[in-house]
């Protein structure tokens, strides 16, 4: 079995809390800034960089915020203030990992650890690979046995066994997504990525199977990139993104474009880039018109009226949604993609609490994102989760202080559930926006509450 060096689970990092003190993010992210401008050093510092670091995402600064922070904590080393040192090496890892490694639930260690990941992510079989054709007419691929390593050696041959291995994994990576989040599943999954991008270069396959696995390597590169989304790292997801599309394209595969762009739609609205939002998601419905799916049209408007409601453009939204609905009514067919599973009336509700928030009118949010927590099935706890969020940021955006801190605080009871730096973010604004009416006994309920879900 061949070995992969992964990072350490991460763990939050309390010593940087403490140091933090009774700055909010945004207060302590200004501090640093301004210890940076002291040295002469300039670093981009902002809310979302404290919570990576205090979450434990970022183990280690890079050299110029190392600087700066020596600098406002005279004589703190890495290790005094919870980073990892330099030099210390990155545990290695085996796959499969031994059953105690990671104490998480059994669905996602069975997930990481063997099945279909630790095949693609590995590409080091044991035997010779059986490569069974779906239907009796199409050629079976001869057997070999593929050398060890995590390159298979060029005119590997490619079959009908591994296009089902790299479908099950994306299968498998959005399963666990829908129900988690993102921040434990995006290292793991990049390896499946690009074992499953060298299959494709170096392998050797007939022409049916290399149209399988152009679609499936451009499907996993949407699903990497959206947990690259999910757990903040926008720029990776943009990427993965693009190049999910330049497969598409090389492929002539129009479902596969339209999911690309898609995607992309929805990444440029969180990134602040409306106008490429709205663009974006009019290319998604001008590739998906042939596909006959009514419920990937309506995702796609839903798209649109994402960017139209950070343009302010209210009517332009307005009319998006409504196509949205409309489309949403005529039900779903045959022709529907399987990554859309995701999208029921639940998140038809919060999507579109999402445009009237964006738009500023907040009751009308709050009214959309209470039906979308109604709706979602409780096994879901990410979405539950971010509708959560969502709704106490509409109640507060309307001012209604109390109600948004007891909506708060159930959010905040789901957290220790949900690995999705979006989600997280999101709570930490509104608590944020919360420190102001602390002495509301409701308010300081949640605060608290959310002090101690930074520390567990």
């Amino acid at each position: 079995m061949a070995h992969v060096s992964l990072p350490s689970p991460t763990s939050p990092n309390l010593r940087m809390r403490e140091r933090r003190g009774d700055l909010s993010p945004r207060e302590f992210a200004a501090s640093v800034r301004r210890a940076a401008r002291e040295i002469g050093e300039h670093v981009s510092c902002d809310a979302r960089y404290i919570g990576r670091v205090e979450s434990g995402e970022i183990r280690r600064p890079n050299y110029a915020y190392e600087r700066v922070f020596r600098h406002m904590f005279p004589g703190a080393c890495l290790a005094d203030l919870g980073f990892t040192p330099r030099g210390e090496s990155r545990r290695t890892a085996v796959l499969p990992a031994p059953r105690d490694e990671e104490n998480d639930d059994v669905q996602r260690r069975t997930f990481l650890t063997g099945g279909p990941l630790a095949v693609v992510t590995a590409l080091s079989w044991d035997g010779p690979a059986r490569a069974e054709s779906p239907q009796a007419q199409e050629p079976v691929p001869q057997e070999v046995v593929p050398g060890s390593g995590a390159v298979p050696p060029p005119g590997t041959r490619v079959g009908w066994r591994e296009v089902h291995e790299v479908e099950s994994a994306v299968r498998q990576i959005r399963l666990l997504d829908d129900v988690h989040g993102a921040d434990t599943l995006f290292d793991r999954a990049g390896h499946t990525l690009r074992s499953t991008y060298q299959l494709l270069n170096c392998g050797t396959y007939t022409a049916r199977i290399e149209e399988r696995l152009q679609a499936c390597a451009g499907e996993l590169a949407i699903s990497v990139g959206w947990l690259a989304h999910d757990s903040g790292r926008l720029t990776e997801a943009r990427s993965l993104y693009a190049e999910a599309l330049a497969t598409a394209r090389m492929a002539g595969d129009a479902a596969l474009e339209a999911h690309a762009f898609c995607n992309t739609a929805f990444l440029a609205r969180d990134a602040g880039r409306p106008r490429e939002a709205v663009r974006a998601a009019q290319a998604a419905r001008s590739a998906a018109a042939g596909l006959g799916s009514p419920r990937l049209q309506s995702l796609l408007a839903l798209r649109e009226a994402g960017g139209w409601a950070l343009l302010r453009d209210r009517g332009s939204c307005v009319k998006a949604l409504g196509e949205a609905r409309t489309a949403f009514e005529q039900g779903s067919s045959a022709h529907d993609p399987e990554w859309m599973s995701f999208f029921n009336e639940a998140e038809l509700a919060g999507l579109t609490a999402q445009c009237w928030a964006a738009l500023g009118e907040f009751e009308s949010a709050a009214d959309w994102a209470e039906q979308a927590i109604a709706l979602q099935p409780t096994h879901f706890v990410r979405n539950r989760t971010l509708y959560m969020a969502e709704l106490a940021h509409d109640q507060l955006g309307h001012g209604a202080v109390v109600d948004a801190a007891v909506t708060g605080t159930s959010a905040v009871s789901l957290l220790s559930q949900v690995r999705s730096t979006r989600i997280r973010g999101m709570v930490s604004a509104t608590a944020e926006r919360m420190r102001p009416h602390r002495s509301v006994p409701e308010v300081s309920e949640f605060l608290e509450q959310y002090r101690m879900a930074l520390a567990c």
